[in-house]
């Protein structure tokens, strides 16, 4: 991968440039970090212009559910014949045929409880009763998807459940309501380009998970191990920002939050919030000991000049006296 080339800026927000070969040597330690995996960035020129495209991690930073949507606009699911001819996770066509599931991505239908089998073998059938499988997903506290213990369902329930409980990633969401918390922190990716503005890589990103809300709810952090929280902005191109800022996530992440849920923490600040109560409270002791000294100072210093102005003012009203 060729990293040289002739020098020019390379824009990266608004009324920011960077050189491209700064640009190249960032990459370039971005991609040894990756090496052998598939988070390693490629770059082209097109035009004149220098685009570098790869695969963006995203973590989730929400406070409150999203909505999901079930299926696109211009594609109807129709319902199976009969209960016993459905095929979980399936989408069926017009002739029963079953279709690749193509609308969610990273989505996948899972069983809530695995229900024993306590019908007895029928006479002369020679069947065997088969146990159904329940993959181990990690369940986390949202505001749907809690299940309440109760009595053994019936088979009949338990396809009906089958058809409205999914998961993202081991996290469940509850099919009619489409509702859906993910676990704060946990990561997911997108592939862009270097010349994708912030809102287009949140749209690109909501556009995956077919979310309904609004890209005008959510805004793209950059979090420090610090606490330093730095907002992308609109005119910002978030590939190009996190190349800067490194590649190890374990210094910096891109989150996904909402705008009015989250404040910006300035490096300045970010040093204080990891300090315990008493050591904060001696910070601002001083600080009030050093404005009081402070003001002080002022004081006197215009204390000073209100009697050289009151004084010359005296010898200038007794002149024309005195003459």
């Amino acid at each position: 991968m060729d990293y040289g080339g002739c020098e020019y800026p390379v824009p990266c927000g608004k009324d920011k440039y960077i050189s491209k070969n700064e640009l190249l040597l960032h990459l370039k330690t971005y991609n040894i970090y990756y090496e052998g995996q598939n988070l390693q960035l490629r770059h082209r020129e097109e035009e004149g212009e220098l685009i570098v495209e790869g695969l963006l991690n995203i973590s989730w930073g929400l406070r409150r559910p999203i909505r999901l949507q079930m299926q696109d606009d211009n594609q109807r699911i129709r319902p199976p014949p009969s209960s016993s001819s459905w095929h979980s996770g399936c989408n069926l066509g017009a002739h029963g045929s079953v279709l690749k599931p193509s609308t969610l991505p990273d989505i996948q239908v899972t069983d809530t409880e695995a229900v024993p089998n306590t019908e007895a073998p029928r006479s002369g059938a020679g069947t065997k009763s088969q146990a159904e499988e329940t993959p181990q997903l990690m369940r986390t506290r949202s505001d749907v998807g809690v299940r309440h213990r109760g009595s053994a369902r019936t088979p009949s329930e338990q396809r009906r459940i089958r058809r409205h409980r999914f998961s993202i990633n081991g996290h469940f969401y509850n099919h009619k309501t489409s509702v859906f918390t993910p676990a704060y922190g946990s990561i997911t990716n997108v592939r862009i380009n270097s010349t994708m503005t912030t809102p287009q890589v949140l749209k690109l990103l909501l556009n995956k998970f077919k979310i309904e809300n609004s890209a005008e709810e959510f805004a793209l952090y950059i979090v420090h191990t610090s606490g330093e929280k730095q907002k992308l902005r609109g005119s910002d191109y978030p590939l190009i920002a996190r190349i800067l800022q490194g590649p190890c996530e374990q210094v910096s992440k891109v989150f996904l939050m909402e705008k009015d849920q989250v404040e910006e923490v300035t490096y300045d600040v970010a040093q204080y919030i990891k300090f315990e109560m008493p050591i904060l409270r001696s910070f601002i002791q001083k600080l009030e000991e050093e404005e009081d000294r402070e003001v002080k100072k002022l004081m006197r210093k215009y204390s000073i000049l209100r009697l050289m102005i009151e004084q010359r003012l005296e010898e200038i009203s007794e002149g024309p006296t005195a003459m």
